[in-house]
């Protein structure tokens, strides 16, 4: 299918699913991550054809969490539509804080992966649609651990982890042996930090929902990781998260990263190669599951025309319009969402990265477990989780920076935690 016959499909399928909208706007608040990015040029063809006009609003990852959880729950009516993602979805969905989606048949809600439509959905309704999905993967330089002569394995060690970082730790010619996130944040530091202590054994909360940051799991999983990432890290880690990694990496200053799946679809490196995730024993919860998702927040006066817009964005034909761009390509499609994009062949020829990506996505363990009382891997899926996780961010970030020890980090964190639980009722 051509560039121009696939615009022209999604637009179609945009047009007779909403001919009865009459916004003239929508305002948009995106995660400013490559594919959003990409995505105010691929809708310049929405907007050619149906003659509504995309307002966008790009937002770092925790500006952006601010100001639409803010907006969102005070019914603000700021945006039209809004990025959220796992999280998020089920949360407010049940609140009433966004909208209940609906699409038409040639949409194929099915073809969303499974994992992706279970976590944005509330009792089988569907709140936001998946833009992308990822999980988290190793992703190295093979040309560095061969010179090296070290090698990472599909679930490794982290004790392997930390000695390929350290044979390929070179920093008097700019190359740092592990670049990993450290910008506090429950998404940004927080995601990594939580597989890492997931892989230890350890949990956020206990089954009465007391939090567990002064367990040993917890402090074997920090100490781990402020001395891999403070002896074979870049300096000023504690200000790095995606986007600051991902400039660092396609400058060749990293060995190894340990970060999203989708990452990959924007590496510019040569000699990258892939794992799945590392962990100290224990597997479930070492790779994370995401989804970056649209959604309508409730009462929008733009409700249907948003809806048609979500529905173009998230499809099928969406993907053949990447894929088939001139500025971008089938190695630069929003993946993680659909298992159609997987079978197209051109995409399997640009995308070295697709199979492990897609068996870290179908091994990672969000459910509840005896380990663990809630749903979610590198998040609680609780309506407090972001104020928690905010607060243990900042306290990890200054152990990473030395500012604290990392006994005096946990402490503090564990007693910022037990504060906004109890206040919750818990």
């Amino acid at each position: 299918m051509s560039f121009k016959n696939a615009l022209c499909a999604a637009s179609t399928i945009a047009l007779m699913a909403g001919s009865s909208a009459t916004a003239e706007s929508l305002t948009i608040a995106i995660v400013n991550n490559g594919h959003m990015i990409n995505m105010q040029t691929v809708a310049e063809a929405y907007t050619a054809e149906t003659g509504v006009e995309l307002n966008w609003v790009s937002l770092e990852e925790g500006v952006l969490r601010e100001q639409v959880t803010s907006d969102t729950a005070t019914g603000g009516g700021q945006y039209d539509i809004i990025n959220i993602g796992m999280q998020e979805a089920p949360i407010w969905g049940a609140a009433g804080w966004i909208e209940p989606l609906e699409f038409g048949a040639d949409y194929d809600v099915d073809d969303i992966l499974p994992a992706m439509r279970e976590g944005l959905s509330h009792d089988g309704t569907l709140y936001a649609a998946p833009f992308y999905g990822e999980s988290s993967m190793v992703m190295y330089r093979k040309d560095l651990t061969d010179a090296a002569g070290v090698t990472i394995a599909d679930n490794d060690s982290w004790d392997n982890v930390m000695a390929a970082a350290a044979a390929m730790h070179d920093p008097d010619n700019g190359v740092y042996g592990a670049c990993l996130r450290g910008k506090p944040g429950w998404g940004d530091n927080m995601a990594f930090i939580t597989t890492v202590v997931n892989s230890f054994g350890g949990a956020w909360f206990d089954a009465d929902y007391r939090p567990q940051l002064d367990s040993t799991e917890w402090n074997a999983a920090i100490n781990f990781y402020v001395e891999l990432l403070g002896s074979y890290g870049p300096p000023g880690s504690e200000g790095n998260s995606f986007n600051e990694i991902l400039a660092l990496y396609n400058e060749g200053k990293c060995g190894l990263w340990i970060d999203a799946t989708i990452a990959a679809s924007f590496l510019e490196v040569d000699g990258v190669a892939y794992a799945q995730s590392p962990n100290a024993g224990n597997p479930v919860g070492a790779n994370w599951l995401w989804a970056w998702a649209m959604a309508i927040p409730a009462g929008s006066p733009n409700a249907e025309a948003a809806s048609d817009f979500i529905e173009w964005a998230t499809s099928k034909d969406y993907v053949q319009a990447v894929g088939n761009h001139p500025d971008f390509g089938w190695g630069s499609v929003p993946t993680g969402q659909r298992a159609s994009t997987y079978a197209i062949p051109e995409f399997q020829a640009a995308a070295a990265f697709a199979d492990a990506e897609m068996a870290a996505i179908e091994s990672a363990a969000p459910g509840a477990t005896d380990l663990k009382p809630y749903v979610g891997v590198q998040f609680a899926a609780i309506p407090e989780f972001p104020e928690v996780g905010s607060a243990v961010a900042q306290e990890m970030a200054a152990a990473l920076s030395g500012a604290k020890s990392v006994e005096d980090a946990l402490a503090a964190a564990q007693a910022a935690a037990e504060a906004i639980m109890t206040e919750a009722g818990y």
